[in-house]
């Protein structure tokens, strides 16, 4: 008997967007699934898809509780509802791969967490790059990061090994710190080499803004404050694993405004990566 997956999506503004992100979850060729679509606008995004021409009984409407509440917030306002005993994450500008829920489920019968390659693409779909993609692989907690080196938000993982709540305090990095919580109670995770995941690079995360910087080097501080101070349980050799990858991505971060300088359009995947090995 298959395992449903609740995916959950939070929208703001996602009228641009959310039509092929949600195709792409009636795409998959895992059926038993659950979208979970909360609306953190005020928009009415039932009527919205159906005049789209796409109604499912699958999909599920919800409401973060107010207007502007954040990613994190209405992410939790879909955890605290869901029942599916599986997971996953998906951005209303993302798109799933059709394998991507059938080959997540299958690496679920032995890991608790599994992450996937990603294809990073601009606005308008176009390929910039993959992350961790390769082979399949296990990863510990302080391996994972020199695999997967950015974008945390696209794991599967099985509600009833290991579970945590975003944290609306970051302003960024909160996908890492829900995927530490997850790593409290499951010691490796299975990570698929095949990109699975369509990650959208906005143009506004692909230039090195001053508020965009400084609340990336806040929250990976934070993290890594907390990783040092035995935060979220793990063994010492894997928390220093990714505090020794948050060391050198803060690092990246002072150096990115005159790398993006000299090289305009520098992906910071493309800048902290030769700084990784």
């Amino acid at each position: 008997m298959s395992q449903t997956v609740a995916v959950i999506t939070p929208a703001w503004k996602a009228e641009a967007t959310i039509v092929p992100t949600v195709r792409s979850v009636l795409t998959q060729t895992y059926p038993d699934w659950e979208l979970w679509l909360i609306a953190d606008d005020g928009a009415d995004y039932e009527a919205f898809l159906a005049a789209a021409g796409i109604r499912d009984e699958r999909i599920r409407f919800l409401s973060s509780g107010g207007i502007g509440r954040g990613a994190s917030n209405t992410r939790n306002v879909a955890l605290e509802a869901i029942t599916a005993p599986y997971a996953a994450l998906l951005d209303a500008d993302d798109r799933l791969k059709p394998q991507k829920l059938e080959l997540a489920v299958a690496g679920l019968a032995d890991y608790g967490i599994v992450s996937t390659a990603l294809d990073v693409m601009t606005d308008d779909f176009r390929h910039l790059r993959y992350v961790g993609d390769g082979a399949d692989r296990v990863l510990t907690p302080g391996a994972h990061k020199f695999v997967s080196l950015s974008m945390d938000a696209m794991v599967v993982w099985d509600r009833r090994k290991a579970d945590g709540r975003f944290d609306a305090t970051m302003s960024n990095m909160t996908d890492l710190e829900f995927l530490l919580q997850l790593y409290r109670t499951v010691p490796a995770s299975m990570h698929l080499g095949t990109p699975l995941h369509d990650y959208i690079k906005r143009s506004s995360s692909m230039s090195n803004g001053a508020n965009v910087a400084e609340g990336m080097i806040r929250s990976k501080t934070e993290i890594l404050r907390r990783l040092e101070s035995g935060h979220y349980g793990l063994p010492a050799r894997e928390a220093e694993g990714v505090a020794a990858f948050l060391r050198i991505s803060l690092e990246a971060e002072r150096l990115y405004e005159t790398a993006l300088a000299t090289r305009p359009g520098l992906l910071f995947e493309d800048h902290i990566e030769p700084m990784l090995k």
